[in-house]
Formats: structure tokens, sequence, C-alpha cells
């Protein structure tokens, strides 16, 4: 079954896309193909862990990356699922 969402969650998704560095996350992120390490993603980057932080919340928030945390340990992978729903959204605007 595909997942619709609703527009309070387009909205949260455009949001989390709008930004230049959260676009590279979700984008080095989805190319590792795995679970990515938070502190590849810091290290990736040459920001300060705060930031990084900051704008995985966001794209966490907007359900576009998926969690799972070990002890202090957290690894991310890309919601393949939302993103479909998201773009399945915006097709209709492009036919």
């Amino acid at each position: 079954m595909n997942k619709t969402l609703d527009l309070k969650s387009i909205e949260k998704i455009s949001k989390a896309l709008g930004d230049p560095y959260r676009l590279k996350i979700i984008d080095a992120v989805n190319k590792q193909q795995d679970w990515m390490q938070c502190s590849c993603v810091v290290d990736m980057f040459g920001l300060a862990q705060s930031t990084v932080s900051h704008h995985v919340k966001q794209l966490i928030d907007a359900d576009l990356l998926i969690v799972e945390k070990d002890g202090r340990n957290a690894k991310y992978i890309v919601n393949k699922e939302v993103f479909q729903a998201y773009i399945d959204f915006l097709n209709p605007f492009i036919d």
C-alpha cells in the first residue's frame, strides 16, 4: 500500500528540503545505500556537531530520515517510502 501524506507533512518536508545543508545530508545518506553513522555526517561537512544535529533533527521531524540509536551512537537511513509519497503528491503538478 502506498503511503499518503497530509498537507502538514508536505509542508514539513518542503521546509526540510529547503536548506542546502539538509539536501547535502540527505544526498550523502542516500548514496551510502545503508545506514550512515552520525559521526560520518559530521566529518563529511566540516560543520559543528550541534549544527549537523539541528539539520538532522529537521530531517527526522519531517520523517525523511529514519534514526536508529545504539547508546550514544546514532545512524541514519533515508525513508524512501516518505520520499515516494512526496513525489506522488507532486507528480500531478507536472502532468
